[in-house]
């Protein structure tokens, strides 16, 4: 019935979950419809503590599933180490950088990926708490606490109030400092090609426009996952349109083509010095480290265990300007650094370690020619054989 390679415009049956859930709650009656059916024996949700938080929780409770249903922009956490080690079938929505690192983790057999089901998600970006709740109130002119919900729509970041909904561009927030994360700026996947199934509102008619999801479905474990609600009478479909395929592909470009002039911009004074004067930024940029260790331990890629070399942050000959650690790390990630920014996010002393690990480790994945044609959009990480 569903088929792989196929593209799809489908929703919840459920009014409940149609009104609750994004775009026609098809993510939420999937999942939810996984675990009812015992197709999987856990979902991973983010479970929303208000409209700026979110935490992580894998469940095997139908209810808490359809409790996470919505958006949520303000929650950039990484969802793929919990499911790490885990037994058992799971289900988990995935942004693209949830995608990838889930990838990287079953290369170094952390996640066995035949009983993990990626339902990616289409990602424009996310946002941190705290600058969002400062973006509602100085832009939008909103109490934080009266805003009941989020959603970003044809370009827009919209906030819902008991009294309705403010809208305001993309672009406009962030050419005043405010939007999204800098590594989401320049991130070049905003389609999770690498998932079982990619779903969002980019393709979908103006007709159904937020009542429906646009779903590609890419490999047989989509189409089965897909089926199993469809089976169950919890979901609804129709095959997309040449022209809803079309529509899609323009919104990717056009994110893809503002992400390549952030990308541009966040670079453009480290890539303008010379390599002598580069590494002077580098020591410049890693002298105020405290020997924390939060990023090592916040990477969603990295399966090191505690007694790792990586982790140590002293080296008895550790008397060179940059620390030993900083370069292990920086040599440990280049083949799979993903750019999602959780170590920029933890780091307390403001490092932009996100984009001088992206410096190296582009110009290392753009090398690994595994398949021709491979490029910064679909990262070489992605195919290369697991790790043994």
């Amino acid at each position: 019935m569903i088929e792989v390679g196929k593209g799809y415009i489908a929703w919840a049956t459920d009014e409940g979950t149609r009104n609750s859930g994004a775009s026609g709650g098809f993510v939420t009656a999937l999942m939810a419809t996984a675990l009812e059916k015992s197709f999987v024996d856990n979902v991973l949700v983010v479970r929303k503590e208000g409209v700026y938080e979110g935490v992580p929780e894998l469940t095997s409770d139908v209810e808490v599933v359809k409790e996470a249903a919505g958006s949520l922009h303000s929650a950039p956490v990484n969802l793929a180490k919990y499911v790490v080690k885990r037994s058992g079938k799971v289900a988990m929505p995935a942004k693209p950088c949830d995608a990838r690192a889930v990838i990287e983790q079953a290369k170094r057999n952390q996640v066995n990926l035949d009983e993990v089901y990626l339902v990616g998600l289409n990602c424009g970006g996310s946002m941190s708490p705290i600058p969002t709740r400062r973006m509602v109130e100085e832009v939008y002119e909103l109490d934080p606490e009266s805003v009941t919900c989020e959603e970003i729509a044809k370009g827009k970041l919209i906030f819902n109030t008991k009294d309705g909904e403010k809208a305001v561009k993309i672009g406009d927030l962030e050419d005043n400092g405010y939007g999204r994360r800098t590594s989401c700026r320049y991130c070049l996947t905003n389609i999770p090609v690498m998932a079982d199934l990619a779903c969002g509102n980019w393709g979908v008619p103006n007709d159904k426009f937020g009542e429906a999801t646009f779903v590609q479905v890419l490999t047989e474990k989509g189409s089965e996952i897909f089926n199993n609600a469809v089976d169950a009478g919890s979901i609804e479909f129709e095959e997309a349109s040449d022209k809803s395929m079309e529509m899609r592909e323009k919104v990717d470009k056009t994110m893809v083509s503002l992400a390549e002039e952030w990308h541009n911009k966040v670079f453009e004074e480290v890539d303008a010095l010379s390599s002598t004067d580069r590494l002077a930024y580098y020591i410049d940029a890693y002298k105020n480290c405290i020997d924390c260790g939060s990023c090592k331990k916040i990477c969603p890629v990295c399966a090191c265990g505690d007694d790792s070399k990586c982790l140590q942050m002293e080296y008895e000959d550790d008397s060179y300007k940059l620390s030993m650690f900083h370069m292990i790390r920086l040599l440990h990630m280049m083949d799979s650094c993903i750019g999602c920014g959780q170590c920029e996010d933890v780091c307390p002393v403001d490092i932009p370690l996100t984009m001088i690990h992206r410096r190296f480790a582009e110009r290392m994945q753009n090398r690994l020619d595994y398949i021709p044609g491979t490029n910064m959009d679909t990262p070489p990480f992605y195919q290369v054989e697991l790790r043994s």
